[in-house]
């Protein structure tokens, strides 16, 4: 492979993640924000507003579960080809507070022909663990954004 196109290659994750963030709605109410990515691995942070806490005044568990979702999808869907969540399970460690800023952490453990599995850390800013998320994806035959790839292929 040629210098420009590894080098293409490289930036392709940071191109999908760009777009993904750019139509990704529920993550922009949500303030999640993209650390780092690349094939396979991806970054993400969300601070923990008022509006965001349950009855027992800490983080909602949906929000928690909606930023380790957030981080899965990125991941897997870093090597432009659509993919979605088959299934996804979280278990809660501890409680998050407003003013915490989570940060999730998603490492792709398998990827073996269209199925991934991939295991999300989501800590606060002092590395306790809030969260450990794991997520099963389906690759399917569609590429996330076309015009992305014509640079490395």
């Amino acid at each position: 492979m040629s210098s420009s196109k590894s080098e293409a290659k490289a930036q392709l994750p940071y191109q999908i993640a760009h777009a993904m963030l750019a139509a990704d709605q529920a993550s922009a109410q949500l303030g999640i924000e993209l650390i780092e990515i690349r094939e396979g691995y991806c970054k993400m942070s969300m601070l923990v507003r008022e509006d965001m806490v349950n009855g027992l005044g800490i983080c909602h568990g949906g929000l928690i579960f909606s930023l380790g979702d957030t981080a899965f999808a990125f991941a897997c869907n870093s090597r432009n080809v659509k993919t979605v969540a088959l299934s996804c399970t979280i278990n809660f460690l501890s409680a998050a507070n407003v003013g915490s800023k989570l940060i999730a952490e998603a490492v792709e453990i398998s990827l073996k022909g269209r199925t991934g599995l991939y295991d999300v850390a989501i800590s606060n800013e002092e590395g306790q663990k809030i969260a450990e998320f794991r997520g099963t994806s389906y690759g399917t035959s569609s590429k996330s954004y076309e015009l992305l790839d014509q640079a490395v292929d």
